[in-house]
């Protein structure tokens, strides 16, 4: 695999290293020992599947408040997509900076998105099929998104949204103040829930 750091601080396209013959290829997708050498969790506890049926849908802009630890690596089976992240981490150099890049069936690169980085996508083809690895386990009670379009970021979709969650489309619009005290609050929370009596 090859690992290429992105913008966003802390994410990196991962690249298979294909071995072709008269088959076809063979390439590994995921390694523990070269994941954490590059500085990337090593262990995946939970992977899911999107399965898109209509070039044009968007999903997100989502992510998980703390405690949740939660980084994703994406990669697009089938199909194509415009994947999007949003840095919501106060901390670091990219904070409220995006970063858009295609992955589709033909380049079979993968997206590390670490925790505190919104994440979402828009399919450029009907039946595109997106697979997930998790870090860390879905907390339905700490889920929470950003509207897609905010104009604040200016993420520039690729085509007209076709299909969009209620969910999605009813996300708020990112508050910066509001943000940042709901994110001290929680992560002060979560601190002194960990703190042992």
């Amino acid at each position: 695999m090859f690992f290429d750091p992105l913008d966003i601080t802390g994410a990196v396209l991962v690249r298979i290293d294909r071995k072709s013959d008269q088959r076809g290829y063979f390439a590994r997708t995921f390694c523990s020992r070269e994941f954490s050498a590059h500085r990337l969790p090593p262990v995946a506890v939970q992977a899911s599947i999107s399965y898109n049926a209509h070039g044009g849908t968007v999903r997100g802009m989502h992510f998980q408040w703390p405690p949740s630890r939660e980084g994703k690596l994406v990669r697009c089976v089938r199909g194509r997509l415009w994947d999007v992240l949003l840095d919501l981490r106060p901390k670091s150099p990219s904070y409220l900076r995006h970063q858009a890049l295609v992955l589709d069936q033909d380049n079979r690169d993968a997206v590390y998105i670490p925790p505190g980085v919104a994440h979402g996508f828009q399919t450029l083809v009907d039946e595109t099929e997106v697979f997930y690895q998790m870090t860390d386990y879905f907390a339905a009670e700490l889920q929470a998104g950003l509207r897609w379009n905010d104009p604040q970021f200016g993420i520039p979709w690729p085509l007209p949204a076709t299909v969009i969650s209620e969910r999605d489309e009813s996300l708020p619009d990112f508050v910066r103040a509001e943000f940042e005290a709901e994110l001290s609050r929680r992560s002060v929370a979560s601190s002194e829930e960990s703190i042992p009596t």
